[in-house]
């Protein structure tokens, strides 16, 4: 049986993914770093039975969180944490942040967001290769991101 990984490593585990290439970060291309995304997708990590514990999200759109308006591209894990009882407690969000410039192509795209979660009976494959069959992705795929940002926030 393979040892469930703990929630506390996934950030470690998702960076590793993403140096995991022969090349430099600053090298990769949106296709890339969505590869390295879906591989620390396939990971199994300790959550509870409870549905939607384990999650992928795969969301854009043009933003200005903490800056001028840039296309944003966030690849988000989360994953529900339980108290003692097994109740709800909070989630933990490990999002891949791959931030562009702002470009009337990237800007026509709007924004969009679909969620995949391990215990709904879905394919994995299938929901990546959907998104892939996006016209957006035709449009970001081979992009650079001029900002690369991974970080964990409880929400």
């Amino acid at each position: 049986m393979t040892r469930r990984l703990s929630v506390d490593e996934a950030v470690g585990l998702l960076e590793g993914e993403l140096g995991s290439g022969q090349r430099a970060l600053d090298d990769l291309v949106t296709e890339d770093l969505w590869l390295a995304f879906l591989r620390f997708g396939r990971r199994l990590f300790d959550v509870s039975g409870t549905p939607d514990a384990d999650g992928l999200l795969f969301q854009y759109g043009t933003h200005a969180f903490d800056g001028p308006p840039a296309f944003t591209l966030d690849l988000t894990r989360q994953f529900e944490i339980s108290d003692s009882n097994g109740d709800h407690d909070h989630y933990v969000q490990v999002h891949c942040e791959l931030r562009y410039g702002l470009a009337p192509a990237l800007e026509a795209l709007g924004s969009f967001d679909s969620w995949f979660f391990h215990d709904a009976g879905d394919d994995l494959e299938e929901w990546a290769q959907g998104l892939t069959e996006r016209a957006a992705w035709a449009t970001i795929h081979r992009l650079k991101p001029t900002e690369i940002r991974v970080h964990q926030e409880q929400v």
